[in-house]
């Protein structure tokens, strides 16, 4: 991999100087000194539904843009003997301080703040539902926000597909520009998004042309601070030439209990290392590097980043997930809250943040900090950021805290843990009380005027010190800087044949590829079963076996379990190195669900994959861990087969309790239950697998490719009868196979243990890293935090 970032160095950077060069360019003079042009010039372009202006300015001066028919002018300004240009965006033929792209950020936002008016404060103060870009242009809803709600935060949920998402935000950026007049100064449109360049993600990473690179969790695996980095800055790269200035990214919150279904979307368990890359994703992101890999700081490549979840969502009590009532309840039972907070407390030159769901508790079920109810309300756990560590960035909630609960009953997703008897508006009062910005998944602003006027009163009545006026300005002035920063005020339409030519181009896609490889962990390799730096030629005569599998799904918010079948490896993918790929027969029912499985006769087979994805407990928004119709709760497991949670070490009366209709106290706890795997035939297909390999009386290795997308998986069910096995967090098929074959070098190592039993797992406490036993594999090897074989199959030193 390379040694330095790479956005300002390019080996692209030349062809897309000519493509600019090529662009139709009108000077407003002709006059160029021996260094460059003196003076700015101006060219229009289009996408072919929107046009707009671009103003080139000398002498490394800031790119403008706007839309054609725009009511923006230009001022002049000559420092000596050249002319920039700046946009005149209230038509007063002033250069105000915040129209300035030559004074810092901070400087701007603190001008232009005190001179919105309380609704468009308000409006910045919202952050969208799930958006996506529409093939016919902006709906009307979309219309009615921007305009009536004054709403400016935009997080796009779409696919990668390149021309709908730069049409799309193009298009909404000129129409914002037309709501602008003298009474409402122009904000330009802050488009943000999750991550979506996970290389096995459906959320959006396979699709579109975007690089495609391992989760999260599989760049910690890495163990190299510059992998992530250098992540962070060709992705910024690439978000933006979508037109998303904002990524709600990373995801920091440690992976101390192996349960927690948003696992590979960490930075690992140990908090020096979390903390460390997350400062190194939070540069590579908002930096703008030059030929030697030198931060400059902000610039028009620049990704402004969301650091979540404050101060740390993965402690839920059992490693359930806090998106539904079956995981509100996070606790610290090792009293670790200092460890859950590090990788945060690192990384604040993020500009925003975001709080977590969850109640925190102690070890005796008490509030960990200010109070029993979720992040985003508790001023307590606000001021660690606020008052501890003079953060003045913009704090967003996670999504949808002001919704559901008993006032708000008919809400599809309401997160609002410990609030539940406040009325809507009086959640977002208690939550800007707390010193929280910004209300995710809220595209209305009434609830915010309402809060505004309860502010007032509470002003007037003395229960306030500070007026609403001035808190109003204040999230204002940190939601601009952001804007600032990124540039949009001066530069926020996208090139479409720009953005084709940088998005997906080949050093990104490569620098993707390597990465996976380089995060791929080998945890087995008997005999040499893979070998080191194999020709592709030698696997073309080869025939391989692929068992298939099914996943029956987990019933959630968005409707009924998702039955989903199929070859445990695409098949597709394998025939690219293969001559001959074999699969199972299946014998279905009425329903098209598989009943049985038949092996093929394995005796001109070659070599056997099978790939498995973890123990499937359920996603984030299935409630996983409790029943939804009887609340029954029932323990998350990480082995394929049913697990009954009746040993002594099960927590017998859960730390965190409701209180129900009749009073008494609910106990959550899931002792004497059992798991509710989904996917169990994950194990069945290896079983098959083996037994396949037995009746062909052939030594066929069997090669298993192990996938974790959620919690961490026990190895003891497959690992014996494993030749060799692979771990990927959200690569590829391919770039498995790749490491398999000898193709690649799998270069990474755990960056959380596998616990050798779940026994060891109901001994251990949900916020304390390395307190299970490792797995201990046939070879002797403990599969504990930092393992990992190279392709010669020694540990990596």
């Amino acid at each position: 991999m390379r040694n330095s970032p790479v956005k300002g160095g390019l080996a692209l950077a030349g062809s897309l100087a000519i493509l600019l060069a090529s662009c139709s360019s009108t000077p407003a003079e002709n006059d160029a000194t021996a260094q460059g042009p003196s003076t700015y010039s101006t060219r229009e372009v289009t996408d072919g539904t929107t046009t707009f202006t671009v103003v080139d300015n000398p002498n490394g001066g800031k790119t403008l843009s706007m839309a054609k028919d725009s009511a923006f002018g230009l001022i002049e300004e000559t420092d000596g003997d050249v002319t920039y240009a700046f946009k005149d965006m209230n038509g007063n033929d002033t250069l105000d301080t915040w129209e300035d792209w030559r004074l810092p950020a901070e400087e701007r936002a603190a001008d232009l703040a005190p001179q919105l008016s309380i609704d468009q404060v308000s409006g910045l103060m919202l952050f969208s539902g799930h958006e996506r870009a529409p093939g016919d242009g902006l709906t009307d809803a979309q219309k009615e926000y921007l305009a009536d709600s004054y709403l400016r935060n935009v997080l796009y949920a779409g696919g990668n597909e390149i021309e709908p998402v730069v049409l799309w935000t193009n298009s909404m950026q000129a129409y914002v520009e037309t709501l602008a007049n003298d009474d409402t100064p122009y904000i330009p449109v802050n488009f943000s998004t999750d991550p979506r360049s996970d290389a096995k993600d459906s959320y959006a990473g396979a699709s579109g042309g975007v690089s495609q690179w391992p989760a999260l969790l599989g760049l910690a695996a890495t163990f190299d601070a510059d992998t992530v980095r250098e992540f962070g800055d060709i992705v910024s790269t690439e978000y933006r030439a979508m037109g998303l200035a904002n990524g709600l990214s990373p995801q920091i919150d440690l992976a101390t209990d192996p349960r927690w279904s948003r696992i590979t979307g960490t930075l690992g368990e140990d908090a020096d290392m979390a903390a460390e890359m997350a400062k190194a994703y939070v540069e590579g992101f908002q930096g703008t590097f030059d030929d030697e890999g030198n931060n400059t700081g902000w610039g028009e490549e620049s990704v402004s980043t969301v650091i979540k979840h404050f101060p740390g969502d993965g402690t839920g009590e059992g490693g359930r997930e806090a998106h539904t009532d079956s995981g509100k309840y996070a606790v610290l039972p090792g009293g670790n809250s200092a460890g859950q907070l590090k990788p945060f407390t690192e990384a604040l030159a993020s500009g925003g943040l975001m709080t977590s769901y969850s109640i925190i508790l102690d070890k005796d079920g008490n509030p960990a900090y200010g109070n029993a109810m979720g992040s985003a309300y508790d001023k307590a756990r606000v001021d660690i950021l606020r008052e501890d560590n003079n953060y003045d960035g913009v704090i967003v909630t996670d999504w949808g805290v002001t919704s559901g609960g008993k006032t708000d009953p008919d809400a599809f997703i309401g997160t609002s843990w410990g609030a539940e008897e406040l009325t809507v508006e009086e959640r977002h009062f208690e939550i800007l009380k707390a010193g929280v910005d910004q209300f995710g998944g809220n595209n209305n602003i009434e609830p915010v005027r309402a809060a505004y006027d309860m502010w007032t009163k509470a002003h007037e009545a003395g229960d306030l010190e500070v007026d609403a006026d001035t808190r109003w300005a204040e999230t204002g002035r940190r939601v601009l800087t952001n804007i600032f920063n990124v540039g949009l005020y001066e530069n926020p339409y996208q090139d479409l044949d720009v953005s084709l030519e940088v998005i997906g181009n080949d050093e990104f896609i490569t620098a993707g590829q390597d990465a996976q490889h380089a995060s791929i962990i080998s945890l087995k390799n008997a005999d040499g079963t893979m070998t080191c730096n194999a020709d592709a030629a030698n696997y073309k005569d080869m025939t391989v076996y692929i068992p298939r599998s099914y996943d029956t799904g987990h019933t959630g918010l968005f409707g009924p379990g998702e039955y989903s079948e199929g070859p445990t490896i695409d098949v597709e993918t394998a025939e690219q190195y293969f001559g001959t790929v074999i699969t199972d027969e299946a014998e279905t029912n009425d329903d098209e669900k598989v009943t049985s499985y038949t092996a093929p006769d394995l005796s001109d087979v070659d070599l056997v994959l099978v790939g498995m994805n973890n123990p499937d407990n359920g996603g984030t928004f299935t409630s996983a861990g409790m029943d939804i119709e009887t609340r029954e709760f029932y323990p998350l497991s990480l082995q394929y087969r049913p697990y009954t949670a009746d040993g002594d070490n099960v927590r017998r009366q859960s730390l965190g309790q409701d209180t129900l209709d009749n009073g008494k106290k609910e106990n959550r706890s899931y002792f004497g239950n059992t798991s509710r795997i989904s996917n169990e035939a994950d194990l069945d297909a290896f079983e098959r697998a083996v037994k396949a390999v037995e009746d062909s009386g052939k030594d066929i290795p069997i090669v298993t490719m192990l996938s974790l997308s959620t919690g961490a998986v026990i190895p003891t069910e497959f690992e014996a009868d494993s030749d060799a096995i692979l771990l990927g967090f959200g690569v590829s098929d391919a770039s498995m196979i790749d490491v398999a074959l000898g193709l690649a070098e799998p270069g990474g190592r755990l960056p959380i243990t596998l616990p050798k039993d779940m026994d060891t797992v109901e001994a251990s406490f949900e916020d304390i890293a390395g307190d299970t036993d490792p797995y201990v594999d046939s070879a002797g090897n403990s599969y504990s935090f930092g393992f990992g074989l190279t392709c010669g199959g020694q540990p990596i030193e």
